[in-house]
């Protein structure tokens, strides 16, 4: 059943008007945050709020649900089809396109949060007495961190790929609505979802360059003595990162985002390789192990608990379901930039690849990074607590002073964290590109560099809020309606895996 194809004269046009709309709607927001940000924030954090006063439950499940399919479909005979005809191969090597989906994905939360997140948790913990709880404190992390975000990233990036390559529709998150559909409800509804995705990747990487300036400007004051909170310092960063990627989005995907990508990992891996050293090898891989077994053996229970640790409705609105809407906010972005990446690849090693490499590294770095500063507060050296309610970008660099890293150590996390940002941001107008030109794989550069520039003025508008909070309340504000096209893709995600699977067992005969 294939309804509302769209001719490439009806795509070039609709990417036009939405290109034109989409970036209008981006930069009159942008400018409405800077003039007025407090009651911005204020009317986005209720609206959030009332949504999740009645959706808490549904969301919890609904991610749940998208971690099993994805088990279901890499064990089953389906898992073995290709995304792409049967004789394709990929188009980038395994470790090149884990690195890039990586990147795309967490790269700079990890930098950000990979010592805020558990500390937070083990000093200000949902239920118990602060600084009792370690397990606890790397169990919630884990579980935000881990197999239900990259879930959803692999449920929305899978959709696409498989329309894609396998059903030759435009990388639109649109196109498996139009394509499974029939009805005068299909246009209109399809057209809001591409719209809705461009405001989710808009909003969600926006929010993460104000958060990433944010560190930034607290990694600067660190090692080179920069003022504190300075406006003119944000601004600076925001102009050398505009320029960083807008040079690597001039050069194409196979080459600045790759080479940043691999960049990317190999010094992420440094610096986890020399946190580990100082934080004593054999402690930190046994903690590793531990952690890993007590994430995965919990797993199960808190996949259908709405009450997860035990927290309250606040708590769980505030941690939580803000982190699985933020990993809803990115799919749009992420799961186009890996559906992407990922052509050549069986559905079995493409889940696999998406689901346990990403999360494996990440169990790893929170157990690393976040182990050390567990250790300083444990030994007496340093009281997290307050500076966790001040100061949270700036832990990470106390952490790697206290822990004997010196000068060099905050350097390269800040560059480390810089490179992560420059990646995720030239993905992004890749991105972006790609849904503002019907869906083609390789964007006009004019049209990259045109959200390149607005992705730096939404960006700075967020950087200016200041907070990091305020900033998750700006990002998340774009996604909860995307939730819904998710849900609706699947439905026809599943329609045509059903009817692939009748072709090719009819094909193949009774034997």
């Amino acid at each position: 059943m294939v309804a509302c194809r769209m001719t490439e004269g009806d795509i070039s046009q609709s990417g036009q008007r939405m290109f034109v709309w989409s970036l209008g709607l981006c930069m009159a927001t942008a400018l409405i945050t800077l003039v007025a940000p407090g009651p911005t924030v204020a009317f986005l954090k209720a609206a959030t709020n009332a949504v999740f006063e009645y959706t808490t439950s549904f969301i919890l499940l609904s991610v749940s649900g998208f971690l099993v399919l994805c088990l279901v479909l890499a064990i089953s005979p389906i898992g073995k089809w290709r995304l792409g005809p049967p004789d394709v191969k990929p188009d980038f090597s395994t470790v090149s396109w884990l690195s890039m989906l990586f990147a795309a994905g967490m790269g700079t939360g990890l930098v950000v949060w990979g010592v805020a997140e558990p500390m937070t948790h083990l000093l200000k913990p949902p239920v118990g007495e602060p600084g009792q709880d370690v397990p606890l404190a790397f169990l919630i992390t884990h579980f935000h961190w881990g197999l239900h975000a990259w879930a959803i990233y692999g449920i929305g990036a899978l959709i696409l790929a498989w329309f894609g390559f396998t059903q030759d529709t435009p990388y639109l998150p649109g196109s498996p609505i139009r394509s499974r559909f029939r009805g005068p409800w299909v246009k209109p509804v399809a057209s809001g979802a591409d719209l809705l995705a461009i405001f989710a990747v808009a909003f969600g990487v926006a929010g993460t360059m104000g958060m990433g300036v944010v560190q930034l400007g607290s990694g600067l004051t660190a090692v080179a003595g920069f003022p504190a909170d300075s406006t003119l310092v944000d601004m600076g960063i925001m102009v050398v990162l505009v320029v960083a990627y807008m040079a690597s989005a001039a050069t194409g995907l196979d080459k600045g985002i790759k080479i940043l990508s691999n960049l990317n990992m190999l010094l992420a891996i440094g610096l986890m390789l020399a946190m580990l050293w100082l934080g004593g090898v054999s402690n930190l891989l046994g903690a590793y192990v531990d952690n890993l077994v007590h994430y995965l053996s919990a797993l199960p229970a808190l996949s259908v608990d709405t009450q997860p640790f035990g927290g309250s409705d606040s708590w769980i609105r505030g941690w939580t379901l803000v982190y699985f809407i933020w990993w809803i906010a990115w799919t749009p972005f992420v799961g186009i930039f890996i559906a992407r990446i990922s052509r050549g690849r069986s559905i079995r090693e493409f889940v696999l690849g998406v689901l346990i490499a990403p999360t494996l590294f990440s169990i790893f770095w929170f157990t690393v990074i976040g182990g050390v500063a567990v250790q300083l507060q444990n030994e007496g050296g340093f009281d997290y607590t307050a500076m966790l309610s001040s100061d949270v970008t700036g832990v990470l660099y106390h952490v790697l002073e206290s822990a004997s890293g010196g000068v060099w150590m905050g350097v390269l996390t800040t560059f480390l964290l810089f490179i992560f940002m420059v990646t995720s941001v030239d993905s992004a107008t890749f991105v972006l590109g790609m849904l503002t030109s019907g869906g083609t794989l390789n964007p006009a550069r004019s049209r990259k560099i045109a959200w390149g520039i607005g992705l730096g003025l939404l960006g700075a508008a967020f950087a200016f809020v200041g907070s990091v909070e305020t900033i998750k309340v700006l990002t998340i504000a774009g996604a909860v309606p995307f939730l819904l096209v998710l849900l609706l893709q699947l439905w026809a995600f599943m329609g045509s895996l059903r009817s692939e699977y009748k072709r090719r067992t009819s094909s193949s005969g009774p034997g």
